[in-house]
């Protein structure tokens, strides 16, 4: 009897696939590199439908034709390297799927390569992390469909289920699954940054207890901010830290790391001209946390306010944090998916809209209760310019904006940094204002650069003489 799929990558995230494939009836070959993993995978399987490899040729070779492969492999070269190593022992019309992290672009170049020798591509992204891969994670494939449609039985049976429907849907062509997931990840940035940043505000100016936040989010996440990260920041703020009692909040190192989706979430966009600012500022807080040396030496030179700041009703300002971190988050997720949107256009690559969203809404790491007000909004006006003007977002947004202004105000005069609350203001307050200070901006270029200009009034491109 042939194995029906085969996963290569036994790490954290590639074991969990396979566990998740053979709880689901599957019968998975295994295989990796280095024999370690798999000897570590095999103590975990007794009794399930798991068999390893060791020779990739006997890998392939025990795979029921046409052959099905995923790779959870490190993204970069090391997926050329299995690729090519994979190539001669496979026929026309066997199917490769990437179920790392790669750049979309990468994964457009290898799709063309094999689809030249007749192999079937599949640029898959998966979020949700270990957990998620073990017990269904939210998955975008991106490729043929018609490639697609043959893996679709074993890849939305693994998926998260929702209402009983699978968080995985096909995505559109080449590397466009991989795209998704690659902003959803720049959303993701963005979001963690907009809980931090509320975090601090309750914790620096109202002067609450980690208890007390705790309490506070857990609150949250009954509402309308309800979501997996939230969800999540309440049990961080809850453990203690085993050697010294403390919050093991207190504990952790201020210094934040990142694999580069977020980077290049931020590069495509600036690329083609995609306003991004609330996840690129997200990225930036990353960066200038890395530099803790440097802080802490700064800290003991340069002086924030010098200005005694009254006592807050907390009551009051912890529905005004509220307010600011809801709108901070629809801004944010407007500016995702508008990158979705204009870079669907600029490939032809018809991304849906409405089923990202829901696919978004069990597994992912972004999983938020209003990813349903998203896609309702995407399946009745598929062609909408904003998520900001949508009806809902846009009430929402008027009754919550007072909040996000009266905290970003007190968090200045108290020297509490807010860069993506910041940003989500500046980035409303720009989009809602017809008339621009892009006039003055343009008739500097033209100045010193003889750039030109259009008139408001008049058609036509004009250059004028300013000297």
């Amino acid at each position: 009897m042939h194995n029906t799929i085969g996963v290569i990558g036994l790490g954290v995230m590639g074991s969990n696939i396979a566990l998740n494939m053979a709880s689901k009836g599957e019968q998975v070959a295994v295989y990796n590199y280095t024999r370690d993993l798999t000897d570590k995978l095999v103590e975990k399987i007794e009794g399930q439908s798991l068999h390893p490899y060791y020779e990739i040729q006997e890998f392939v070779q025990s795979l029921e034709v046409p052959r099905k492969i995923f790779l959870m492999v490190t993204a970069g070269k090391p997926i050329d390297s299995v690729i090519s190593a994979l190539v001669p022992h496979l026929e026309a019309r066997d199917i490769i799927m990437d179920g790392g992290n790669s750049h979309y672009e990468d994964t457009e170049r290898r799709y063309e390569e094999l689809k030249s020798q007749g192999i079937g591509y599949l640029g898959i992204g998966i979020s949700g992390g270990e957990v998620g891969a073990l017990n269904g994670p939210s998955i975008m494939p991106g490729g043929d469909q018609d490639v697609y449609n043959k893996v679709a039985p074993i890849l939305t049976k693994i998926a998260a289920q929702v209402d009983n429907d699978p968080c995985c849907a096909y995505m559109g062509p080449k590397g466009s699954g991989h795209f998704v997931k690659m902003v959803h990840n720049g959303i993701e940035y963005a979001d963690m940054q907009l809980i931090a940043e509320a975090y601090t505000f309750l914790r620096k100016r109202l002067d609450l207890s980690v208890d007390e936040i705790a309490d506070i989010f857990e609150t949250w996440n009954q509402g309308e901010l309800k979501s997996y990260l939230i969800e999540i920041t309440a049990e961080i703020l809850r453990k203690k830290d085993e050697i010294t009692g403390l919050p093991l909040i207190d504990v952790i190192l201020d210094k934040t790391g990142q694999k580069g989706t977020g980077k290049w979430t931020s590069m495509q966009a600036i690329d083609n001209g995609i306003p991004s600012s609330i996840i690129t500022e997200s990225l930036f807080a990353r960066y200038i946390s890395s530099l803790k040396e440097e802080r802490v030496h700064a800290e003991s030179i340069l002086t924030g306010p010098e200005m005694d700041q009254p006592t807050l009703d907390k009551d009051l300002w912890m529905e005004y944090i509220r307010q600011a971190l809801y709108m901070g988050k629809i801004c944010a997720y407007a500016q995702g998916f508008t990158q979705y949107k204009m870079t669907s256009e600029l490939y032809g690559w018809d991304l849906p809209l409405k089923d990202i969203a829901l696919i978004f809404r069990g597994g992912c790491i972004i999983r938020a209760e209003f990813l349903n007000v998203i896609s309702e909004t995407y399946q009745s006006q598929p062609n909408l310019a904003n998520l900001l003007v949508a009806p809902y977002f846009a009430e929402k947004i008027k009754a919550y904006q007072i909040g996000l202004r009266k905290v970003l105000c007190e968090g200045i005069n108290s020297g509490i940094s807010s860069p993506c609350l910041s940003s989500s203001l500046t980035y409303y307050d720009n989009y809602r204002t017809g008339m621009s200070n892009a006039n003055l901006l343009q008739a500097q270029r033209d100045y010193f650069g003889a750039h030109t200009y259009e008139r408001s009034d008049l058609a036509g491109i004009f250059h004028t003489n300013w000297q």
